[in-house]
């Protein structure tokens, strides 16, 4: 099954303008763009044919290319990373069995998360579209918990059925506990990785829709399908004992560096 891997990056975020060109620091004292980091995550994955990134900005362009990944201009009426991933079709060599949106802020992302997306895609023909989700651990539950109450909006958490299709995704801390855990104890909350698989026909499909008031109020690209019945099957992914974080915020900065 061909599969490509598209990042897609946009530097007018409402929330952090230039993201992905923010520098990240390693444990060997080199500082990569968040960007470049995203890309260096996605040529870890096993079984993959191509790795792109796509954007509407010519200074990612322009980095992207230096470090030495290929690139596909996109529109920039794109209004999330899944409308960029489809608007990127046109532009690539050939088709592909299965399209990966890694987007480009979470660069903590393990290889092993995205080749349990493709398996479990290749396993399941009939699913259209799949993402990973990830048990909670005591210091991620307590970052969750800790941007609400100051008012930030940070990862996002995930619930799901008995056969592990999605119920819903929301920036909020659900389901709801009222309670803080510790180390080891077995944490009901799962953190939605920023990562999807898509079928083509999801992805035409997608587009086709307009943006219905679940995904306007939470900000999530993925509830356009919920709203539209199409299943998304999660994936339960080992973290190992790495710790997964994404990049909303500049305060995420630090607890990335802290990691990498």
């Amino acid at each position: 099954m061909k599969t490509v891997v598209i990042i897609p990056a946009r530097y007018a975020s409402s929330r952090y303008p230039g993201k992905p060109l923010v520098m990240l620091k390693g444990k060997d004292g080199v500082a990569k763009s968040l960007i470049q980091r995203s890309w260096e995550a996605a040529k870890a994955v096993k079984g993959v044919d191509a790795v792109f990134v796509a954007t509407d900005d010519d200074r990612i362009r322009d980095a992207a290319e230096a470090f030495g990944a290929e690139v596909i201009m996109t529109s920039e009426l794109c209004a999330n990373g899944t409308e960029r991933v489809a608007d990127a079709l046109p532009g690539l060599p050939h088709a592909y069995d299965l399209y990966v949106n890694l987007q480009g802020d979470a660069p903590l992302t393990p290889a092993w998360f995205v080749e349990d997306l493709i398996a479990e895609m290749k396993k399941h023909p009939e699913v259209q579209m799949a993402t990973p989700v990830l048990r909670c651990d005591a210091v991620t539950h307590a970052n969750f918990v800790e941007d609400r109450l100051h008012g930030r909006v940070g990862g996002t958490t995930a619930v799901f059925d008995s056969t592990m299709n999605a119920l819903y995704f929301s920036k909020e801390v659900i389901p709801y506990t009222g309670k803080t855990f510790a180390e080891g104890d077995l944490i009901p909350v799962f953190h939605h990785v920023g990562v999807y698989a898509y079928r083509a026909e999801a992805l035409e499909a997608y587009v086709g829709w307009s943006t219905g008031p679940l995904e306007k109020y939470e900000g999530l690209e993925q509830l356009r399908f919920l709203e539209n019945g199409v299943l998304i099957r999660c994936v339960e992914v080992d973290g190992r004992g790495r710790v997964f974080w994404e990049l909303n915020n500049p305060v995420d900065v630090a607890r990335i560096e802290s990691v990498i």
